[in-house]
């Protein structure tokens, strides 16, 4: 069973405990450890074989041995009793955003739904407003998230849809009495793949803003149109929604839409304890029914006695705990970026030329540049034999004569061939800068020879950087199958770099496997692969991943100046 699939058990047993009205303290052991189920690096059904489940946090005695029925029976004897005790369905009433425990009961109990299907009849059908403490409004929610869910094939990379995104706010932000626009949702956390599109503003005018919205060029079609919110669909299938809200309450507004659902649920929880009801609207004294607004997050976030959370950490990870303790790190930044160490140039397979990819470079602000073009073995990228790669070496040597205000690596992206031998001589990546180690090819291997031949790569003296390790392409190519875990161990005690790929289709290593190797003290460094000049631009899609890993600039080498890399390298 993938790690998700067993995350989603485990979620669901926490629902219905919920359901259940068992006390919060068993609720939340089950939610911890989906959380970090979620967030392992390792897969869980090898930690059953290792017996290391013990390993992730949370899990305990009872906790294991119930991973381990499910794992090995591929059913939970627990968890299908505890389902015999509600009505059918009620599990995939939870599976829509937005719709906790108690309101799946309502919909259960008093409409008999069983099925997405028949709770979209019943909203459109008026039944769900109808219904005690729902209305129309929580209804056109709730419809709304099953829309979402209709879509949820259709999720893009973020590089494709932050793109999408920007031309839009380009558009809109020219409108004069239009102020705070911003994207939230799952946009504003970087998430690798992105779902419908949130946007939010304040205006003193929402109605001619809302009305420019729906003209914009991109739009294809308008779902709904309001005075204050509407929603598109613009080329590509992508569904937009701006909501224009109060200038005095923006910031609170802002944190709800940003989400994520577990965040606002911790959230709610802890200001509940403080006598604090929390909504988009603003804070509410329970004791008093007064109501404080926020225009800003930060003093949303300060008023619950909280460090300011970035949003790339609001995904329900200790990062509630971890304000309360103003232990919120500062987080990477793409003006701490220096350069790039990982480009390719038209002596392999990418399009412009040395110099062309060192003055775009220095032109961006950076100090460095490393050329690492494919090694001769990979045939279809136009690879480097040791002929090529000595012609390129003297060139990157002239070109740091010819060019000023930046320094260019000689360095190469190296295949790290079936067997964990590398497709270069010894000999040769002694004299380069930088070897970049990689898998291209031979991907279906099993967990055991992917492993042992990465690891086998990266303890290899000359390799300095191991790139993309997992191999996947977003949104269709599955990770290779490799654990994770033992690379990381390896990596730690070889000194090796691993490389966050910035290119939009890998962002490999993803965020929980940079936390995981900041954890263990392993160096990282973000790098583009560009391809082309405008590639470089890729680098913000890096520092998204970082960001998401809980990463500061002391873990990331090329936030260091170009002595800095120089003599670490050398080290």
């Amino acid at each position: 069973m993938k790690n998700s699939e067993i995350a989603k058990v485990f979620q669901d047993i926490a629902d219905l405990l919920e359901l259940h009205g068992e006390n919060q303290f068993k609720i939340r052991a089950y939610q911890r450890v989906v959380r970090a189920i979620e967030y392992l690096p390792a897969e869980v059904e090898q930690l059953v074989t290792e017996d290391r489940l013990r390993e992730i946090p949370g899990v305990g005695e009872a906790i294991t041995k119930k991973i381990t029925e499910l794992v090995t029976t591929g059913r939970l004897d627990y968890y299908e009793k505890l389902q015999a005790e509600f009505p059918e369905g009620i599990s995939t009433l939870l599976d829509v955003p937005g719709i906790g425990p108690k309101i799946a009961m309502l919909l259960s109990s008093k409409l008999g739904i069983r099925s997405v299907d028949e709770l979209e009849a019943a909203i459109v059908g008026g039944k769900v407003a109808s219904l005690y403490r729902m209305g129309d409004k929580t209804a056109e929610n709730i419809l709304h998230q099953i829309q979402g869910m209709r879509r949820k094939d259709q999720r893009i990379p973020i590089g494709e849809a932050l793109p999408v995104v920007e031309e839009i706010l380009g558009r809109l932000s020219q409108l004069p009495k239009l102020r705070n626009l911003t994207p939230a949702g799952s946009l504003r956390r970087f998430r690798e793949t992105i779902g419908d599109i949130d946007l939010m503003g304040t205006a003193d005018n929402g109605k001619k803003t809302i009305q420019t919205f729906t003209t914009l060029p991109q739009v294809r079609e308008v779902l709904a149109c309001g005075t204050t919110k509407a929603s598109v669909v613009v080329s590509g299938g992508l569904q937009v929604d701006l909501r224009i809200v109060e200038h005095d309450s923006f910031g609170s507004t802002l944190q709800y839409f940003t989400g994520s659902k577990q965040h606002n649920i911790n959230l709610r929880e802890r200001a509940h304890r403080m006598g604090l009801k929390l909504s988009e609207y603003g804070i509410t004294k329970l004791a008093t029914y007064e109501q404080e607004k926020f225009a800003t997050e930060e003093t949303f976030y300060l008023r619950q006695g909280l460090q300011f959370i970035p949003p790339e950490l609001r995904e329900g990870q200790q990062e509630i705990e971890r304000a309360e303790q103003g232990a919120i790190p500062q987080l990477v930044e793409l003006s701490d970026i220096k350069g790039d160490l990982h480009v390719h140039t038209n002596w392999s397979d990418g399009r412009d030329s040395i110099e062309t990819m060192a003055l775009a470079a220095r032109d961006a602000g950076y100090q460095y540049l490393g050329i690492a073009d494919h090694s001769g073995g990979r045939g279809i990228a136009h690879g480097l034999d040791e002929e090529r790669l000595r012609q390129q070496i003297l060139e990157i040597k002239e070109l740091n004569q010819k060019i000023g205000g930046i320094h260019i690596f000689c360095s190469m992206e190296v295949d790290i061939r079936a067997d964990g031998s590398l497709d270069m001589s010894d000999e040769l990546m002694g004299e380069l800068d930088t070897v970049i180690a990689a898998v291209h090819s031979g991907m279906n291997q099993s967990q055991k020879q992917m492993t042992r031949r990465i690891i086998k790569a990266i303890e290899n003296p000359n390799v300095d950087i191991l790139a993309h390790p997992t191999c996947r392409l977003l949104p269709g190519r599955e990770p290779v199958a490799v654990d994770m875990e033992a690379v990381f161990q390896a990596a730690a005690q070889t000194n090796t770099i691993l490389e966050i790929n910035g290119m939009p289709s890998r962002l490999d290593l993803k965020d929980t496997h940079a936390y995981r190797a900041r954890e263990l003290g392993i160096k990282l460094v973000i790098n583009t692969d560009a391809h082309s000049a405008e590639h470089l631009g890729f680098m913000r899609f890096g520092i998204g991943v970082a960001r998401r890993g809980w990463c500061e600039t002391q873990d990331i080498l090329n936030t260091r100046p170009l002595e800095k890399v120089l003599a670490y390298l050398k080290g």
